[in-house]
């Protein structure tokens, strides 16, 4: 053998470290590609399998069948292209939650509430409640810009980003979908351009939700600076993204929806859904036709299963395990023996260990509009230096979703410059800044008697940077009308008190009755008009989330007189003419229904107490209250109500009504066999019990639910106070049918009471 001269072999000698490291790198490289696409020597040899799941709403329950079958039959998954709800569905997956957690955790959830945004109405701060019961058409109209705007989605998808974060806290806010478990993917729609957006690193939650946003449900969502919108109109089934990934055999689940009948498209909102299917649709033919002979597409047969049936989700996911069962030997081919079955859940647990949890170097805040950062500081508990729980800030920034002050409340731990910063995006509503809300009522009786109110809410929140809100209440009627204007400043930071100026005039027509039996022919006596004008201010202190508490000052004017007179036996009732008096008040307000308008559980209180100091005309004190439960048991429904209300120090020697008109009894719900307002007093005591039964096989047009009713129903007013709780005590019964309209409450029923008194009424709009 020869041997190298000493020069040569110098020179190699100091060229061998270099080509020694060199060496090293290109083995780490190896190393970490083979890794990132979780591919060992003993898998080299069998073929990349590659899942696609579609779009396609609530029928995408069915992928966690799939999954769950999958499982089952030791199918391993080497890679995921979702678009979606697929991309809900594969994302977690892929995340490392196996098909039977997932299974688990979304049966323990309830995802229709998730995705429609909606929180327990307890959970809402007493304003916005105030607002669902008075206002109960939901669509918030909003002024800017001299022009009227309506939001860009149904729904802002808050939760479900929050679900979604929560659920993948294992991984960090900015990774590299390779490295998940599963490599995955997802697409979305550039709104901008119409053009694909493959989202393969980043934010996982952001990437699903920026995939999810359908067009006219969920609004837009921004990445990267890029508007985002549903994957589903240029890609619904990514085959070949999936190909793109490096699979061999491609599984495609298919579960969009089917087009509908145009007959039966009866909304702007179908018709929108229509449209968005019919572009699905063109391009789930041009990704079915990339599909071989070695692939498997599966179409389960989900039936009814509508694109917003969320709340149905054990039927979705039953109905696609067992279409995947149905193929079962066909998908069996592709399945691992049991030593490389358990090796390959191996991997994937080892790719799903936690990482390190990271320490908050800095927090950063940024808002739009007039909220200043301070505000969103204040609802959150973490701090710089803590360890970042993304589930403890997902519950902080939830209240401040819930404040309907935000469009959307997201949150992100990004690396900036190595240090681990907390960034929170809190947008305002784009369709402000200021709104309007609407409500409206009838009634009649089907004798010639009826009346209507139309209510307008108008909001201008954040006037100033310490929170100030203009707030005005419109009802223009047949009886009546009334404009109530109030400013609130908060005060005590985020305690929730605020100063409350207001101004209320208000002015509307009772019709009087006599004293003699009624029937169902009696006529009024009289028709009285009231003219109320009220000055104050308040101090409004919250209750938690139960309600809210008022105490304040108002000065009052109250005049009335009589329209005409048929006869002279209640002239005396209304000999003097005005109130003017300056009043203490208190208001408690405590709501805790699930529902303003058919409510199925929780219970509800108002009370007020007005107590004159220094009037010299004709002044009085006063104090009503009344009260609600709710109970369900299944499709029944069990509503107890009372109310009471007293006259007390009147500085009147007579037995006249105080105050213009004291309180009324009569009309819908209220002793429904009688006019409205027949019966009317001083005192006044009322209870009524009430069944709803909710028919889920018989729904009528136009309503969301239809239920059937029964009330029973007491109560009676007197002038004074020694009659006051004497009996015998008028009575009403009633039944009726009933449900939730677009534009509130609608009932239609038939009331008797004794000595032949009966009315067939239709009441549209909120009644206590």
């Amino acid at each position: 053998m020869s041997r190298l001269a000493p020069g040569p072999r110098r020179a190699l000698l100091r060229w061998l470290p270099l080509f020694c490291l060199l060496m090293a790198g290109l083995l780490q490289q190896a190393f970490a590609e083979c890794n990132a696409s979780h591919t060992s020597a003993a898998d080299a040899s069998r073929p990349r399998i590659g899942l696609v799941l579609s779009g396609g709403g609530a029928r995408g329950y069915a992928h966690i069948g799939v999954l769950k079958a999958l499982e089952q039959l030791h199918v391993p998954i080497d890679c995921i292209a979702a678009t979606s709800m697929g991309a809900v569905v594969g994302g977690l997956y892929a995340s490392g939650i196996p098909a039977d957690e997932l299974d688990t955790r979304l049966s323990q959830t309830n995802l229709s509430d998730i995705v429609f945004d909606r929180n327990e109405r307890a959970h809402l701060p007493q304003a916005l409640r105030e607002d669902s019961f008075q206002y109960p058409i939901g669509i918030s109209v909003g002024y800017g810009d001299g022009k009227f705007k309506l939001p860009v989605g149904l729904v802002q998808g808050n939760k479900l980003l929050a679900l979604l974060q929560d659920w993948t806290t294992a991984w960090p806010g900015e990774i590299d979908f390779n490295k998940l478990p599963t490599p995955f993917r997802t697409i979305a729609t550039d709104l901008g351009t119409g053009a694909p957006v493959i989202l393969d690193k980043g934010s996982l939650p952001r990437a699903i939700r920026a995939s999810v946003a359908v067009p006219g449900l969920f609004a837009p969502f921004k990445v990267n600076g890029r508007t985002l919108v549903d994957g589903g109109l240029v890609s619904n089934l990514p085959v070949q993204m999936a190909r793109d990934m490096g699979a061999d055999i491609v599984i495609a689940v298919n579960v969009a929806s089917p087009l509908d009948d145009p007959a039966a498209l009866d909304s702007p909102a179908a018709v929108t859904q229509q449209m968005v299917t019919i572009l699905t649709n063109q391009n789930l033919a041009a990704q079915k036709a990339l599909l071989g002979p070695r692939d498997v597409l599966l179409e389960p047969d989900l039936g009814d299963l509508a694109f917003t049936d969320f709340s149905h989700a054990r039927r979705g996911v039953q109905l696609g395990y067992t279409a995947a069962q149905g193929i079962a030997p066909k998908l069996a081919a592709l399945a691992l023996p049991p030593a490389e079955w358990d090796h390959y859940l191996a991997e994937r647990a080892t790719h799903s260990a936690k990482f390190e949890p990271k320490r908050i170097d800095a927090i950063e805040i940024h808002t739009s509009g007039r909220i200043p950062p301070s505000y969103i500081k204040q609802y959150l508990g973490a701090r710089e230096g803590d360890a970042y729980d993304a589930e403890a800030i997902n519950r902080d920034l939830s209240q401040l979703s819930t404040t309907g002050d935000f469009e959307s409340v997201t949150q992100d731990v990004v690396t900036e410059n190595g240090r681990s910063v907390l960034k929170i995006d809190a947008q305002e509503k784009s369709w402000g800044p200021q709104f309007l809300l609407f409500g409206f009522g009838m009634s009649t009786t089907f004798d010639g008697k009826g009346a209507f109110n139309l209510q307008l809410g108008h909001r201008y929140p954040w006037l100033t940077q310490s929170g100030l809100e203009w707030r005005n209440d419109i009802v223009l009627g047949s009886t009546q009308a009334k404009w109530h204007t109030e400013l609130r400043q908060p005060v005590f930071d985020r305690l929730g008190f605020y100063i409350a100026p207001y101004l209320e005039y208000g002015r509307k027509h009772v019709d009087i009755y006599s004293d003699t039996s009624p029937n169902r022919n009696t006529t009024p006596i009289t028709a009285v008009r009231v003219d109320t004008g009220i000055a104050g201010i308040d101090l409004g202190m919250p209750l938690g989330r139960l309600g809210e508490f008022r105490l304040g000052a108002n000065y009052q004017e109250v005049r009335y007189h009589s329209d005409f007179m048929l006869t002279s036996t209640r002239r005396s009732l209304f000999d003097n003419n005005y109130v003017n008096q300056p009043v203490l008040r208190a208001q408690l307000t405590i709501d805790q229904l699930d529902d303003p308008l058919f409510p199925r559980k929780g219970y509800y209180l108002f009370a007020i107490n007005q107590m004159s100091f220094g009037g010299t005309n004709n002044s009085y004190d006063d104090v009503h209250a009344k009260a609600l439960w709710a109970g369900s048991i299944g499709r029944h429904t069990l509503n107890i109500a009372a109310e009471g209300a007293a006259t007390y120090n009147d500085h009147r020697s007579d037995n006249s009504v105080s105050g213009g008109l004291g309180f009324t009894l009569g009309g819908f719900q209220h002793l429904s066999a009688y006019a409205q307002d027949q019966f009317s007093g001083n005192y006044l005591l009322y209870g009524r019990l009430t069944y709803l039964n909710e028919l889920h096989e018989f729904v009528l047009p136009g309503l969301r639910t239809t239920v059937f009713g029964a009330s029973l129903e007491a109560g009676d007013v007197w002038l004074a106070r020694r009659n006051f709780g004497s009996g015998p005590y008028r009575s009403s019964a009633s039944v009726f049918i009933g449900g939730n309209s677009v534009i509130g409450p609608l009932y239609f029923g038939f009331a008797a009471a004794p000595q032949g008194v009966w009315n067939i009424y239709l009441q549209l709009g909120r009644v206590f």
